[in-house]
Formats: structure tokens, sequence, C-alpha cells
């Protein structure tokens, strides 16, 4: 049984001459659904898949640590939202990649697709790109341009992982 069946690939280069949060929020779109491509037509056992050892890292563990970033960010940064821990706990720090399993990789994309329903419309809440929102970076000050901008960043680099962890798993490739 895949966790999610493979679906039309409807993703675009989005507004080439958009104004600035339309181009920030289409790459964290278009980043969105591509980690849902990533893992289209798996089963389980191969989202779980260790596929680098001696990493840790598998699909779902991926997918776990983006609905963590999702929820860190545009609800208890931007929106001061109490956040309870979803899989990394001060008893396992690193629980969202290290405690992944195929018994819960369909309940794990399930929470990281609800994270994200929740992020987007939190997200859309905020309107102000420059003026500080409710939270801090490391004591500093920060606006939902460098969340924004600091989301893109960590979706492009995890898809990185994925791309090559799809790859061990069953060789697909691709964008």
């Amino acid at each position: 049984m895949t966790v999610i069946e493979a679906f039309p690939d409807t993703r675009d280069d989005g507004p080439m001459t958009g104004g600035e949060r339309e181009l920030l929020e289409h790459w964290l779109e278009l980043y969105r659904v591509t980690v849902l491509h990533k893992i289209a037509g798996l089963e389980p056992e191969q989202l779980a898949q260790r596929s680098v050892p001696p990493s840790t890292l598998s699909l779902v563990g991926v997918v776990r640590h983006l609905a963590e970033v999702e929820a860190y960010w545009l609800r208890e940064v931007l929106h001061g939202e109490d956040v309870d821990d979803i899989w990394s706990t001060r008893e396992s720090p690193d629980g969202d990649i290290d405690d992944a399993n195929a018994e819960t990789a369909a309940a794990d994309v399930a929470r990281y697709q609800q994270e994200v329903e929740l992020a987007r419309a939190r997200q859309a809440d905020w309107q102000d790109l420059d003026g500080p929102v409710r939270g801090e970076r490391r004591g500093k000050p920060l606006n939902l341009r460098w969340i924004l901008t600091h989301l893109i960043e960590e979706y492009a680099r995890h898809l990185g992982h994925m791309d090559l962890l799809r790859e061990a798993v069953d060789g697909a490739t691709g964008y």
C-alpha cells in the first residue's frame, strides 16, 4: 500500500515578474508540493529505508523534520503559538529523523500535510514582510521575509537529500 499515490505534476515556474511576497510564497509552495512528489508511489517500508548508512536519514524522517520546521517557524516564531513537541523532544532531540519508522510512516506523512495546512493559514494571516514577528532567532528580532527565505533554503537543502534517498530506494530521479 503506497502512502501517497502518484499524482500529475502541475508544478511550474510561477510568476516570473511577480512581487516579492508572491515569489517567496510561490517557491515555498513549489517545494512543499515537491516533497509529496518525492515520496509518491512508495510503501511505508520504502519511506523508512535508511539508504545511506551510517546515516539515520530516511524519506519519512525528512518529511517529519519538515513538518516540525513548518510548525516552528510559521506557528511558534511568527505568531508566538505554543507548539507541542511533535517528534523531537528533550529526550530525543533528533527524534524527527532518528525515530522514523515504517509503522508510523502514513500517519507521519498525514501529519506533515496537516502542519503545512496550518502553516499556510498562519502565513496568510501575517501581512507584513518587514515588521518584526512575535518570536526571535538567537535573541535577535526577525521578520516574515527572513522566515520565508529560510524556509525556502531549508526545503531546497532537504529536497536534495530526498533526491538521493529516493534514488537509492528505487532508482527514481527527477525534479
